[in-house]
């Protein structure tokens, strides 16, 4: 904590320093700011030109479910954390089920990803999922994130391209930071349950050309709970860049730390009684006020990237630090009547990442084509372990490990352009894992692993026709399995014999799709899509074994649509419907059959904006043969926005706009209550937080 904390500081620090560079030399502000059309610089100093909310016109991807979210349609709607900025990405739902600390839950194409198993993203160049996590296979938490400076989020789904590895089954999600702003801005932001946050942020550029950019972030929040989240978390970025598209280069510094108490998913016997020991019991309160947890994240990333003519080379690395100390109790007196159930998991790990392409144009015979190769490695140095504890006090060691898990990836794709309205890519992707655990608690589970996966792809673009294009996509996939779970042979709890899990799950995936401008103003776009993914063995973190799961299929239709019937008004409506199943043709647990977005936008209308969205998480199978299942959800938020001034604005946020009593996350499965006899099979329910309001003033300085 001490490491993130002093890199913290020093953020803070240069963030003050590169306003005093702005105003004594009087450097340039003059990148592009959140919802401002023009010119402005990505993290990889490519110029990129933002018209409106988003960039997905036809010819501009290779899959019908692809595309770019541009700042302007994050500063349009409100989220109420940070991860909810993936919401963006159509078809994507967020939640929360254990507070706002930790990772979020996410939902896409029939996945209940959990914290990010079978979802890739990268922040400003950095990867969020963590490998071998203490909780969960991919973890992705996303607190850190400081919404203000996202630029925009490059997203695809399904595996279909050369360049995604690891966690990327489903889909993957860059996102990418600003290197400078139109000017420094101050903004303080006061809402329901004590919710209070802060951002600062800057930049300038040096008679040298360099781009210097800081920001500082710090919000407390005590959410709806009996017992106060009491959340604290700071954020801090630093980055400095120089060059332009055709040569340049960028550094960036980025650490985050938090901690809070969180109120645990209750049973829901227990809500619709409404009294436990003789004292009431609500939708708010919790078993355990201890629960709760303590992360930092800290790393250092660097990028050069050429561009020559048909040529273009790219270079980046990455330094990370992170740690976790998570407490939980899902199961309250279940195993342990006398002291409960809480468990603590560890994690601390330090990470190191490189990433190079080459890119360069060439003739195929006598067609036109485009190749590119690539390598990526990152080696996670972890030490991860899961105990028993009680308010926070350790007990009893259930595992102890220290892992090393190896990733290495090659690939390489070739785009032909076979006839003025048909392009292919053909790519291969090569992915190996070596993982070594030294258990410190049980040597039977101590073991090496390694794996290798070939990942074939194809895409073949036709159009476009009258402003339509079609696509095809296949490919195969992969997401790597906790090194625990792949070199443990003995239960940690019963001792029991246990399989080991594969190191590398595989899977295979195909689309058809189309995207149409053929009518003014709307942009369509239709996706038919189809995933299986291989008989797997996943490790639990929470139970610190591995649990068997069989192959399983999912298909579905995503229809996604951006009409703007007026300049000043922007229309969304995304819809998704996936049908998911085991290959035995039992449900699989969680996974959300129906999921939708609409939103309307009205942009400038004088000094006056606003949004209202409406939200909805389809029901899902709770158990396999579907005699559980848990309910739909519907929610709305909204945002109005006016401007007060050239260089200030207020803004409100409402979130669940008609105070709907829906929940973010629903499980079914056995507890015990201290005053129970036995256990219960029951559903357990963490609430979404009902209505709140934000207001905010920002000031550009």
């Amino acid at each position: 904590m001490s490491y993130g904390l002093s890199i913290l500081r020093r953020a803070g620090a240069l963030a003050l320093v590169s306003c005093s560079v702005a105003l004594a030399q009087g450097g340039p502000v003059n990148n592009a700011g959140a919802g401002n059309a023009g010119n402005s610089s990505g993290a990889d100093g490519q110029s990129i030109e933002v018209t409106g909310h988003y960039n997905n016109a036809v010819g501009s991807s290779d899959a019908a479910s692809q595309g770019v979210i541009s700042a302007a349609l994050l500063k349009s709607r409100p989220a109420q954390r940070p991860g909810e900025v993936l919401e963006f990405v159509p078809g994507l739902i967020v939640t929360q089920h254990s507070g706002d600390g930790k990772a979020n839950q996410y939902f896409l194409r029939g996945f209940n990803l959990d914290h990010g198993t079978d979802f890739a993203t990268s922040v400003a160049g950095v990867p969020v999922n963590l490998p071998t996590h203490a909780h969960g296979q991919g973890y992705t938490d996303l607190n850190f994130m400081i919404p203000e400076l996202v630029q925009r989020i490059e997203y695809r789904k399904g595996p279909y391209f050369a360049s995604n590895g690891d966690f990327s089954a489903a889909g993957s999600a860059d996102i990418v930071y600003r290197t400078r702003l139109d000017a420094p801005f101050a903004q303080l932001t006061l809402g329901s349950f004590g919710h209070r946050r802060a951002v600062f942020g800057g930049s300038a550029t040096t008679q040298g050309g360099v781009d210097v950019l800081a920001a500082l972030e710090v919000a407390v929040s005590d959410g709806p709970w009996t017992v106060p989240e009491r959340l604290r978390k700071a954020s801090g970025v630093v980055s400095v860049a120089g060059g332009d598209r055709s040569q340049g280069w960028s550094a960036r510094l980025m650490a985050y730390q938090a901690r809070w108490t969180a109120t645990d998913q209750i049973p829901l016997r227990l809500v619709d009684a409404g009294v436990y020991a003789g004292k009431p019991f609500g939708r708010f309160d919790s078993f355990d006020d201890s629960d709760g947890g303590i992360t930092a994240r800290s790393s250092a990333s660097i990028e050069w990237h050429r561009i020559d003519g048909d040529q273009a080379t790219r270079v980046s690395a990455f330094v990370m630090h992170y740690g976790l100390t998570l407490y939980s109790d899902f199961t309250y007196a279940l195993d342990r009547p006398a002291q409960g159930d809480q468990f603590a998991q560890r994690d601390t790990r330090r990470v190191l990442g490189l990433a190079a392409s080459q890119a360069w144009g060439h003739m195929l015979g006598a067609l036109p084509a485009r190749s590119e190769v690539g390598a990526t490695l990152r080696n996670d140095d972890i030490r991860v372990g899961l105990f028993e504890s009680a308010q926070r006090v350790l007990s009893q060691t259930t595992r102890d490990d220290c892992a090393r898990v190896g990733l290495v990836g090659v690939y390489g794709q070739t785009a032909i352009e076979l006839a003025p309205t048909l392009r292919a890519v053909l790519g291969v992707r090569a992915d190996h894992v070596d993982n070594a655990v030294t258990s410190l608690a049980r040597a039977a589970n101590t073991g090496q692993s390694r794996a290798t996966l070939l990942s074939p792809k194809l895409t073949l673009v036709a159009g476009p026709f009258a402003k339509t294009e079609f696509f095809f996509n296949a490919g195969r996939g992969m997401h790597s399995n906790d090194a625990r779970g792949s070199t443990s042979t003995v239960d940690p709890k019963s001792g029991e014999a246990i399989e080991r899990a594969a190191p590398l799950v595989s899977s295979r995936g195909f689309e058809v799709g189309a995207r149409s401008e053929a009518l003014t103003g709307l942009q369509t776009s239709l996706a038919l899509w189809t995933l299986k993914v291989d008989s797997e063995l996943v490790f639990a973190g929470d139970a610190g074994a591995t649990e068997a799961s069989l192959a399983s299929r999912r298909r579905g239709v995503e229809w996604n649509n951006r009409w703007t019937p007026m300049p000043s008004l922007l229309l969304d409506a995304d819809l998704a419907w996936t049908h998911a199943r085991f290959v035995n043709g039992e449900r699989i647990p969680n996974a959300v059959d129906k999921v939708a977005s609409v939103a309307a936008t009205v942009r400038d209308f004088g000094p006056w904006s606003a949004s209202l969205q409406w939200r909805y998480l389809g029901a899902s199978a709770l158990v396999e043969d579907n005699s559980v299942r848990a309910k739909a959800s519907l929610t709305s938020n909204a945002r109005i926005t006016r401007r007060l001034t050239p260089h200030a604005e207020l803004t409100l946020d409402v979130f669940n706009v008609f105070d709907r009593k829906v929940n973010d996350i629903q499980y079914f499965y056995a507890s015990q209550l201290p005053t129970e006899a036995s256990p219960v099979l029951d559903r357990h329910v963490h609430p979404a937080e009902p209505r709140s309001a934000r207001l905010t003033l920002r000031l550009d300085l």
